[in-house]
């Protein structure tokens, strides 16, 4: 054996506090496209050619061991996955070999030559080797064919045959250990049983480039796979996902997003020995046209971002590593994002600054990480140590610790515009003039309707009213009505599976119809909305109706679909044909008509006691319904906006009508007078103001809002134009934050975890919330962090805006789809866990019910779908 001394040179040097390089080695034959192995104590290479070389991961300094046996150049190197005894396989072209670590370096220390075991010989160019979890069987890809050997019996058990062109990657399954999958330059994947030497699975052929590397995903029972191109693929193992894509990623656009984010801090880190990319090079130097996946390995970020980001999903986080011919990558598998990107010519003191092959290993709850390298050019080979949390420390956005929350946390300030409420109910009524001592205690009341108040004639004897208009009087919303049913007294079932079962389906039109949006509702003591208690001078024009139930003779769009907090008894669709309608729940009798706007409805949403309903419009007006004989209180003309409405809610427990007009957000504080005189009902007495208006950074065009209105909440949500999200304090009337490049294209809906009346939820979940963009998924973020946790990608939704909803309980997120199916996305995972058939065009809306396991959807052609909860 040769002395270690002349070809390896231990603790070359440090380049900083992100990454040392430990040692390096200078071999007399190249080895730039070889498996290299990587374990928590060593990692293994090939030397020379033919000589195998391990050496301590936890002490460089410990003399390495050199293993020879091999007459032809080894490709392929892997350790065991035992922790005793340690074994590693090594391959040429002449032998596989099975060492064992412990019984070699005994006999090196006697003065003896260690030796292998040979279980493989004359199998061809060998690229991929993988030991199986408890190392009795080696599964070796040759070629095109996969050998399965048996160490102990030196046996062949198995040859899978399939592939056709060269296999590159295999890997065992950690949760069925008899199943093996495999990639090949063929651009696809294979599923073996290998135990019974069979085919499982074939995909189809899904890219343009060989895959190259491959890693299991024990946690969400992913197959993620990186081709030469720099793409990286993830499908699901989930048993009856039947293999299906995730997501399809391209690094070098995730690399680009990424720079962008901390361009303004990879040049700031604190401290001498950190300021690592002065030596970077220059935006002329770049030169890499792709980054080659050339290895995939586990990484565990979870102990990192939880004291970084203290995120609600942080501790389930799984991330791997990327191995390029540029530098390495940490990807989370939850967001699609990238953690933290580290570039080898951003280290001029690295020795390899391009990567012919790859393998990285980090243990879980480890800060560090080891990385070993060859050279694509030259005959070095490298190792190094990097410090992670530094490293992802070191490229964390400024925006996280803003400690924003949707739960108030403070009292409202005298100077913010949410105030004004306060104000007014502990404003001091003046006392009435000329009245005397005695007439100072009584209250201020209304004349007719108690027979105590003193005034002339009435105070001796009880008088009776003999004609009390209801018109005059002021509703309470106390009183108690019957109840239609006891189902406002049930809770959510929580544990219930989710509404995939279809129930029943209401066709608006034979025509072309299509809603967008969609709201439950409820009307305190279980009113009623219904045609027949309606009073004949209120009910809409019979032409009307008769225009609504003939759509085919006017092809229409369902913009706007709503449900609210309540018990979900009543459902409210907007309508482009300038109607909105108000459905039973379980979509049976006539709907009510409100008619009035002269454009398509955009928004239409209930008020947290469900007794009226806002509804904005194309048109530009703003208009405010009473529920009780479908007549309308208030109508804001176009005079008032500057910009068409693009969305308008209730805001903080009725109080504001929060909206959105072109680049500003604005307040208004409204009243609704209810003691109109019925012989003067023409006169409208209701009124609105503006009370608070704000723009956003750079002024560009609200695409969409969200606010709590089920209980105080001083944040908006708002979504631009130039894809950012903005976070607005209403309590300090100001932005409180600004998410750039949240998505690739502008946001159409924001939706936040508002759950209901009838669940409870841990405090944390209310600052979660998901926002959707045409052809870029759904990402759910925590707004604490202000981090996209999550992304959801399996829906086809790639030119019309299509509606999200989160489930009461907030574990399901529903999507509608162009492919006429409504997705269910199960927050916990990145793949949609049912996809609800039965539409016939576009799902563009979709609404759970705040009280039942019930989901309603409606298609771009009109036709209302509710599904339940099976048994």
């Amino acid at each position: 054996m040769e002395d270690p001394q002349e070809i390896l040179c231990a603790d070359a040097g440090r380049v900083g506090d992100l990454v040392t390089e430990k040692g390096l080695v200078a071999s007399k034959e190249p080895a730039s496209h070889v498996q290299l192995a990587c374990s928590a104590q060593y990692c293994a290479f090939p030397v020379d050619g033919n000589a195998l070389c391990v050496w301590s991961t936890e002490d460089p300094s410990y003399q390495p061991l050199t293993l020879r046996g091999h007459h032809e150049p080894i490709t392929a190197v892997a350790f065991g996955n035992a922790v005793s005894p340690v074994l590693i396989c090594s391959a040429s072209r002449d032998y596989v070999i099975m060492w064992s670590l412990n019984e070699c370096r005994q006999k090196v220390l006697q003065g003896l030559t260690p030796r292998g075991v040979v279980v493989g010989t004359l199998l061809g160019k060998v690229l991929c080797l993988r030991l199986s979890p408890d190392d009795r069987v080696a599964a070796v890809c040759a070629g095109k064919k996969i050998f399965m050997l048996d160490p102990e019996s030196r046996s062949t058990l198995a040859e899978l045959e399939g592939h056709r062109a060269v296999v590159t990657a295999a890997e065992f399954c950690p949760w069925h250990t008899h199943i093996l999958i495999s990639v090949s330059e063929d651009r696809s994947f294979k599923v073996w049983d290998h135990h019974m030497g069979s085919l499982i699975y074939s995909s189809s052929v899904f890219t343009a480039s060989p895959l190259l590397s491959l890693v299991l995903d024990a946690e969400n029972r992913q197959l993620v796979t990186g081709c030469a191109n720099g793409q990286l693929w993830i499908f699901s193992l989930v048993e009856g996902h039947h293999y299906r894509c995730v997501t399809r990623v391209d690094l070098k656009k995730k690399r680009e997003s990424f720079s962008r984010r901390i361009e303004s801090r990879l040049c700031s880190l604190p401290g001498e020995s950190q300021r690592t990319c002065t030596d970077g090079l220059g935006k002329g130097e770049e030169a890499e046209a792709s980054l080659p996946v050339l290895g995939l390995a586990p990484c565990d970020l979870s102990l990192i971002l939880r004291a970084e980001c203290g995120g609600l999903s942080s501790e389930n986080t799984t991330c791997v590593w990327i191995g390029s011919s540029a530098g390495l990558f940490i990807f989370n598998l939850a967001n699609f994002e990238l953690e933290a990107v580290l570039h080898y010519k951003d280290f001029r003191s690295l020795s390899i600054q391009v990567a012919g092959s790859c393998a990285v290993t980090s243990k879980a709850g480890d800060d560090k990480a080891i990385c070993l390298l060859t050279s694509l050019f030259g005959r070095k080979i490298a190792m190094l140590e990097i410090r992670v949390a530094v490293l992802v420390r070191s490229q964390q956005r400024h925006d996280v610790g803003r400690d924003l929350s949707v739960l108030p946390r403070a009292r409202v300030l005298s100077t913010s515009p949410l105030y004004f409420r306060r104000a007014e109910e502990t404003r001091t009524q003046p006392a009435p003039q000329r009245q005397s001592a005695v007439r100072s205690t009584v209250k201020d009341q209304p004349l007719v309707f108690h027979n105590k108040v003193r005034s002339s004639g009435y105070a001796s004897t009880p008088h009776i009213a003999m004609f009390s208009p209801k018109t005059n009087t002021r509703s309470s919303g106390e009183r108690s009505l019957p109840r239609r049913d006891g189902q406002r007294c049930k809770e959510y079932p929580l544990e219930s599976s989710p509404p995939v079962k279809v129930h029943k389906q209401r066709v608006l039109a034979h025509g072309p119809t299509a809603a967008s949006c969609i709201q439950y509702s409820d009307l305190p003591g279980g009113e009623k909305i219904c045609l027949s208690s309606v009073p004949v001078a209120r009910r809409p024009p019979l032409s009307i109706l008769r225009a609504f139930l003939q759509f085919s003779l006017l092809p229409t769009v369902l913009s706007s679909l709503r449900l609210s907090s309540g018990d979900g008894q009543w459902l409210a669709c907007g309508f482009a044909n300038h109607l909105s309608l108000v459905f039973r729940a379980d979509l049976t009798g006539t709907p009510a008509v409100f008619s009035g706007h002269d454009g398509a409805v955009s928004t239409v949403c209930w008020s947290h006691d469900g007794r009226r309903l806002l509804s904005a419009s194309r048109d530009g007006t703003l208009r405010l319904w009473s529920l009780r004989g479908a007549e309308l209180v208030l109508c804001v003309g176009k005079d008032v906006f500057s910009k068409p409405v693009r969305s308008a809610q209730f805001y903080y427990i009725d109080t504001f009508i929060l909206l959105s007009s072109g680049p500003e957000l604005q307040l208004l504080r409204y009243h609704v007078d209810t003691c109109k005189d019925e012989i003067q009902r023409y006169k409208q007495k209701s009124r609105c103001k503006r009370v608070f208006r704000l723009g956003t950074t750079g002024m560009t065009e609200i695409t969409s809002l969200s606010a709590v209105n089920d209980f105080y909440s001083y944040l908006v949500l708002t979504a631009g134009r130039n894809r950012t999200l903005e976070v607005f304090d209403l309590n300090a009337g100001r932005s409180a934050a600004v998410i750039v490049e949240a998505h690739s294209r502008p946001v159409h809906q924001i939706c936040q975890n508002k759950g209901s009346s009838f669940t409870t939820q841990q405090h944390q979940v209310y600052n979660l919330f998901a926002t959707t963009a045409t052809g870029d998924g759904i990402k759910l973020w925590d707004l604490r962090t202000l981090r996209c946790e999550r992304c959801f990608e399996g829906h086809p939704n790639y030119g019309y805006p299509c509606g999200i909803a989160f489930s009461p309980c907030g574990r399901y997120v529903a999507s509608g789809a162009e492919d006429r199916h409504a997705y269910m996305y199960d927050v916990g995972s990145s793949t949609f866990s049912h996809r609800l058939a039965g539409h016939t065009d576009t799902v563009t809306g979709v609404a759970f019910s705040p009280s039942a396991p019930q989901l309603a959807t409606v298609s771009l052609d009109g036709k209302l779908q509710l599904f339940v909860a099976d048994g």
